[in-house]
């Protein structure tokens, strides 16, 4: 009995030594079942929240912006917790393209929305959002989109085969990744899918009264409200990390349309005076702040050239995590010039966030561009440009 009694208390001990080594030391052939423990099961949850992924190279969680080729370009998505700034096209016409694509991958992947907004009711926007197109829909748009490629093709590598070597856009989603949706861009989605979809409005006429005297020291009040909107959604919902979600995880998607236009009440477009108490810079300061320690991710659009002074947009820039501007052809030299009749714009990199830095990155791609096509709106790797600047 007692050799027995040894012999167990053997086998409990080896045993507990083989799991205290096995959790200091886990190789990668070993299968990790699920974690009870309170220090790592926060990870284990941030990971399996619907429409997120890590990131292969830093593990930042991501999310999708809507535009599959956009979150190529992005090192594979948008990170949790960062600020994408859409300088908008001269007329407005595709850059709203964007917004409502990030919107509309929130509703998909069942993620709560905040539209924020000084021109429309956010419930018109949520109405105007294109339709999630089925797999097979998909693959045929892509597949006659890649043959319309092809017959192109050999014209390109005549006239200038060398730069046939640039970064390619994939075409369509890796099938192993299921990451992101097209949209069509031609119908509206599903009235069902709104119903279903939780969000949050902040329209400026209806938040703020014009008797309110402005404080030159201070921001203005459409930015107060909207500061303060923003974190009584953060807060009481959960999406902070002080006070967690009672139910499932969950990702926040604040949408700011037209952000530092004279709708917002902000003096930027009509003055050249650099005012260091700029009012847009100190809310994108505070907004960074809030967003840093939340499970929220945010798209903003502004009208960067209506802005006089080029000192604040670079302040602007600065205080963004990625910013990405749309050039249309529309009403430009580029409209008429053959180099560019395959396109209807370019689309430029300005900066990816280098998170856990003190320096953000400059992306290599620059050659890109953009067509709206009947249902697809496509960004595309051009030689056009490194044929351009060598003649």
């Amino acid at each position: 009995m007692a050799a027995a009694a040894t012999c167990s208390t053997g086998t409990r001990s080896t045993g507990s030594m083989v799991v205290a080594a096995s959790r200091n030391n886990v190789t990668s052939f070993q299968r990790r079942g699920p974690r009870t423990s309170g220090t790592d099961s926060g990870c284990s949850r941030l990971v399996s929240i619907s429409g997120t992924r890590p990131s292969v190279r830093n593990g930042q969680l991501l999310v999708s912006t809507g535009l599959p080729a956009l979150d190529q370009l992005l090192g594979g998505g948008l990170a949790v917790g960062t600020v994408l700034l859409i300088e908008e096209d001269k007329y407005n016409i595709y850059s709203p393209l964007l917004f409502k694509y990030f919107l509309a991958e929130g509703i998909v992947t069942g993620h709560t929305l905040l539209v924020a907004s000084a021109k429309e009711d956010p419930a018109d926007i949520l109405q105007e959002l294109p339709a999630p197109l089925l797999d097979d829909n998909c693959k045929k748009e892509c597949d006659e989109d890649i043959c319309n490629h092809k017959t192109e093709s050999n014209v390109k590598m005549k006239i200038a085969w060398r730069y046939q070597l640039l970064p390619k856009i994939e075409a369509r989603p890796v099938s192993s990744s299921r990451f992101g949706h097209y949209y069509d861009v031609s119908k509206r989605i599903p009235q069902e899918l709104i119903e279903a979809s939780k969000w949050h409005g902040f329209f400026l006429p209806e938040k703020i009264s014009s008797t309110l005297n402005e404080d030159p020291c201070s921001l203005n009040h459409g930015y107060i409200k909207l500061l303060q909107f923003i974190q009584n959604i953060i807060y009481k919902e959960g999406f902070d990390g002080s006070n967690p979600q009672k139910k499932q995880k969950n990702i926040l998607r604040i949408g700011i349309q037209n952000l530092g236009s004279p709708l917002w009440g902000d003096d930027i477009c009509w003055t050249e005076n650099c005012d260091s108490n700029c009012s847009l810079t100190k809310f994108l300061y505070m907004l960074r702040g809030l967003l840093r320690t939340s499970l929220s991710a945010c798209i903003i659009t502004v009208p960067t050239h209506l802005i006089q002074n080029k000192a604040i947009i670079a302040r602007v820039t600065n205080l963004s995590d990625t910013v990405v501007g749309l050039e249309s052809f529309i009403g430009s030299e580029k409209e008429t010039n053959p180099l560019y009749k395959d396109y209807h714009g370019l689309i430029h990199i300005r900066q990816i966030p280098q998170l856990n830095n003190l320096i953000c990155d400059v992306s290599d791609v620059k050659d890109l561009a953009f067509k709206l096509k009947r249902k697809l709106f496509t960004i595309e790797g051009t030689w056009v440009q490194a044929l351009v600047r060598n003649y």
